[in-house]
């Protein structure tokens, strides 16, 4: 069984427009298992199950889920797979393996990752012309510099331009406040914050003080107004695509783990 894992999840290019373009193959394993159900709940979690057996990740630690909801939405994952099982339309099952191999060993170095983020910012920094930009930016960007100050206690510095200048330590410490100590939640915030480039709107996501439609916007502003001068890039807005069921398998994560994480 860990051959088929490995060769579903680690051998297979999961952004078909990359793929494509690389002019590589999809080598797809036809679906081995016909039902798919939760079991009872253990010390470890809610186990999803192929064909009454439970599933392991590629690192054979057993999948399970912190919840029952989550472990009913991985277990539709894998009964979405019809003919062929294709990593590609399993992002949440992609992210609870990074969960359960990579985040529980090491969540104090992801928490230092999304520090890092937390010094260079996307949100911090702005153009100085033309106005319609700098608008949509401080529009999208501002309220959660705002949320930032008002809930975290962390006053971050604006910086016009794209050269690196540091933030204050205080700010970053605040901010860092803010990151979760749930392993399922920690690593929710760390994809969201690789994929937008931004911890801060990582954070507000998951404390539910901006929506995910919301964040998504803004970590485009600057790439929307480019197009909006210059035409679409459809193979940008492809990969933006893609990008997309990563960030909002993120996002159910966080949504389906909050009940969890406020005991």
């Amino acid at each position: 069984m860990r051959d088929i894992f490995n060769e579903i999840f680690e051998n297979q290019p999961l952004d078909p427009t990359e793929a494509a373009r690389r002019n590589t193959r999809l080598n797809l394993r036809k679906r081995f298992y016909k039902n798919v159900s939760v079991g009872e709940p253990s010390q470890s979690g809610y186990p999803v199950l192929l064909d009454g057996r439970p599933i392991r990740t590629p690192a054979r630690r057993p999948l399970t889920a912190p919840t029952p909801a989550l472990a009913d939405a991985l277990a539709a994952e894998w009964d979405a797979q019809k003919d062929v099982v294709d990593p590609a339309r399993m992002p949440l099952i992609r992210l609870a393996n990074v969960v359960i191999d990579a985040v529980t060993d090491r969540r104090q170095a992801v928490a230092d990752e999304i520090a890092k983020y937390l010094g260079s910012d996307l949100l911090f920094y702005r153009a100085g012309t033309p106005a319609g930009l700098t608008a949509r930016q401080a529009a999208a960007w501002d309220p959660v510099l705002a949320w930032a100050r008002e809930e975290l206690g962390a006053h971050f510095v604006q910086i016009e331009g794209v050269m690196y200048a540091a933030q204050p330590e205080h700010a970053v410490s605040a901010a860092r406040g803010g990151i979760p100590q749930d392993v399922w939640r920690l690593g929710a915030v760390s994809s969201i914050t690789s994929l937008t480039g931004s911890a801060l709107l990582a954070l507000a996501v998951a404390q539910d003080a901006l929506s995910s439609d919301a964040a998504w916007e803004a970590t485009h502003v600057d790439e929307d107004w480019q197009m909006a001068q210059w035409g679409r890039d459809e193979l940008a807005l492809q990969r933006r695509a893609h990008r997309r069921t990563e960030f909002d398998a993120a996002v159910t994560v966080l949504r389906l783990t909050r009940d969890a994480a406020e005991v």
